[in-house]
């Protein structure tokens, strides 16, 4: 077989995975930053939602989903899962020879710059907020930083449902964020890719003074940054990328939900079956 050359590798699609279809707000962002790039979005459906497992299962589900990609050919690969880059990232790091980029650490960053008062919010799931990597990843660049945490585990099935500026979702967002408000923080840390459909009604909470950092577009910023850093950007391509959705489970329900968290046409999704991981976990 011959070897891919520089030209092979930046024609190479760029792989995206999350445990269900939030990340396709990941995708999105993508896609806008970088039209000419194809992707791969892969959405574990059959296992949605990792952020109620555990650290070790989370790991093995990423290690499989990145395995999937990899069969794919794709020259990077961005979690765009928070529990799956809380819990694997290192993992996926350690033992995939392609660059992989996760949703944290672009989002640490992203609050850093937005906080003026270094007091900072972030809401997710439970194991995301459990992992606390956000808060090693913050702390890590400014120990003065204040971080008040919430896991909002309601929220993903909110969204999911389509309600989105529903009643019901803004009355759960008051009881979750009220203990935040009171800390007075300025910024939120919006620290699942299912939260940023939800910024209208975050807004009718928080009001208009305090930041929002949306961890799927700081990541994409991020992946665009680094991959021109690598030279591996389709800087020759001329056409719109493609993207090309998988699922594990219910492809019929992949249209609906690309409507409202992609915005843009898809190829129609497929489903899949993912193989045993092979790497011990």
């Amino acid at each position: 077989m011959p070897r891919k050359t520089k030209h092979d590798w930046c024609e190479a699609p760029i792989g995206i995975f999350d445990s269900g279809l939030g990340g396709l707000t990941v995708a999105r962002e993508v896609h806008r930053l970088m039209p000419h790039e194809d992707l791969i979005y892969l959405g574990d459906t059959a296992r949605v939602p990792y952020g109620t497992k555990t650290a070790a299962t989370v790991t093995r589900f990423a290690c499989e989903d990145t395995q999937f990609l990899m069969g794919k050919k794709v020259k990077a690969v961005v979690v765009a899962c928070n529990s799956a880059c809380a819990w694997g990232l290192s993992t996926l790091e350690r033992h995939f020879d392609v660059p992989v980029f996760g949703v944290i650490l672009p989002g640490a960053k992203a609050a850093l710059e937005a906080t003026r008062s270094n007091r900072i919010g972030i809401i997710g799931t439970s194991a995301t907020i459990r992992s606390q990597a956000y808060h090693v990843n913050i702390l890590a660049r400014n120990d003065d930083a204040r971080l008040f945490a919430k896991p909002c585990p309601l929220l993903v099935p909110l969204v999911e449902e389509g309600w989105t500026n529903h009643p019901v979702t803004i009355k759960v967002l008051r009881e979750y964020l009220r203990p935040l408000l009171k800390r007075k923080i300025d910024t939120l840390v919006l620290g699942c890719t299912h939260y940023p459909l939800l910024k209208t009604a975050l807004r009718k909470v928080v009001g208009e003074k305090i930041k929002l950092v949306d961890s799927a577009e700081s990541c994409a910023e991020f992946v665009r940054e680094r991959l021109h850093f690598l030279k591996l950007l389709a800087t020759g391509r001329r056409r719109q990328g493609v993207i090309w959705p998988f699922v594990t489970d219910e492809p019929e329900r992949f249209g609906d939900f690309a409507e409202r968290f992609l915005g843009c046409e898809t190829e129609p999704p497929r489903k899949v079956e993912l193989p045993p991981c092979r790497i011990m976990v």
